[in-house]
């Protein structure tokens, strides 16, 4: 299901999806369990050419992949493949990876420009042809986009990335392109020894081992297409031995935070300037929409006082250059996450208040604040 959410709502007839990630992110092994999930309607063709058939048969039986209707051919000729394809007939196509293939009429060699273009277009040409739904693992150069010629981007209808620090067992996968639904929709899946487990639930995950009662953490709520996520925000604020106080920043944009203390030191009157200032946003997720300005304030601003945020409390909004909070979308879907786990309090911008229902109101302790300073106000335990 967390797959179908990113494609936008399933696999179309005939589409071409390209998914590319880092070494090792988990690429082969998602398509391994796509496919064992088509195969018990459907017959399903794995082309790879970068293992053997026996490596694929190995990783099959470890992650439980049903075997009857999956076809298995390691083969780099993207001629042959086609061949095969146009007399297979199969109901899904797999090609693992575009790097790997080769048109024997062009001479230059495997992953060049040219090849991966030509081969990128042949299989295209055989997809929408036959109307076969087709998957290609792409390569990613040291930059994380996807190796060879951006034409090739172009061509398909769907572009996948699958993301995520490969030291934590989380992993988003993620639409850049879709024209078969939206970009914005994530899909959340945890790697474990029997392949990837979607995570229906990321906000339980994300909070999982939150510390209570200790100054410095922010619980955030952002939104990933039509999913809200709340996530914890870590600020740490200490003494600098040098000069130059040191700004850190993992998770969320460097020059936003910098951006932040700037305000909070004008607006505010939370001084920083002899002070190194420290954010991470746990369990690996990356922040990037402005409603999360407010926690990343508050948990700096709760480190530099040693005041503690309450354990039941989440706040979110946009924080302008005089210090106001401003309005952000989707307020009333972000309440009520916070709701459904079990948070009592949440600060909010004051003119996204007058929006939320009469229910939601009475439920949890809705606190409207307008400046950074009420805020901070508003979401202190008081001793």
């Amino acid at each position: 299901s967390e797959l179908d959410r990113v494609l936008g709502g399933g696999i179309v007839i005939g589409s071409v999806t390209l998914i590319g990630g880092e070494p090792g992110i988990g690429k082969s092994t998602i398509l391994l369990q796509l496919c064992g999930e088509v195969s018990k309607t459907k017959n399903v063709l794995y082309v790879t050419g970068e293992e053997s058939v026996r490596q694929i048969k190995l990783r099959a039986v470890r992650l439980n992949v049903p075997e009857d209707n999956i076809s298995l051919v390691a083969e780099s000729d993207v001629d042959e493949i086609c061949g095969l394809i146009e007399s297979m007939k199969p109901d899904l196509v797999v090609i693992d990876s575009i790097q790997t293939m080769r048109c024997t009429d062009i001479s230059s060699s495997s992953g060049t420009v040219s090849q991966v273009k030509e081969s990128s277009a042949r299989f295209l040409n055989v997809a929408k042809t036959l109307e076969i739904p087709t998957f290609i693992v792409g390569h990613v150069n040291k930059d994380g986009a996807i190796a060879g010629p951006k034409v090739m981007e172009h061509i398909v209808d769907t572009v996948l990335y699958f993301e995520g620090d490969k030291t934590l067992p989380y992993r988003v996968l993620r639409a850049v392109k879709n024209r078969y639904g939206s970009t914005n929709e994530i899909g959340m899946f945890d790697m474990t020894g029997r392949g990837l487990a979607q995570i229906e639930n990321p906000s339980q995950v994300m909070l999982e081992g939150r510390p209570i009662g200790i100054s410095g953490t922010c619980v955030a709520c952002a939104i990933e297409g039509s999913r809200p996520i709340l996530a914890e925000v870590q600020g740490l604020v200490t003494a600098t031995g040098f000069g130059t106080p040191r700004r850190m920043s993992t998770g969320f944009d460097f020059n936003r935070m910098a951006m932040l203390i700037a305000v909070l030191e004008k607006r505010a009157g939370f001084f920083f300037n002899t002070m190194d200032a420290y954010i991470n946003v746990v369990s690996g997720l990356r922040l990037d929409e402005p409603a999360a300005d407010l926690s990343v304030a508050m948990a700096l601003v709760s480190s530099l006082k040693d005041a503690v945020i309450g354990d039941k409390v989440l706040a979110f909004g946009e924080i302008g250059l005089a210090g106001e909070i401003r309005a952000v979308s989707h307020c009333e879907q972000r309440v009520q996450e916070a709701g459904r786990l079990g948070f009592q309090r949440c600060v909010i911008p004051f003119h996204n208040y007058k929006s939320l229902s009469k229910e939601l109101k009475k439920e949890l302790d809705i606190v409207p604040v307008r400046t950074v300073r009420d805020a901070f106000s508003a979401l202190t335990v008081k001793e």
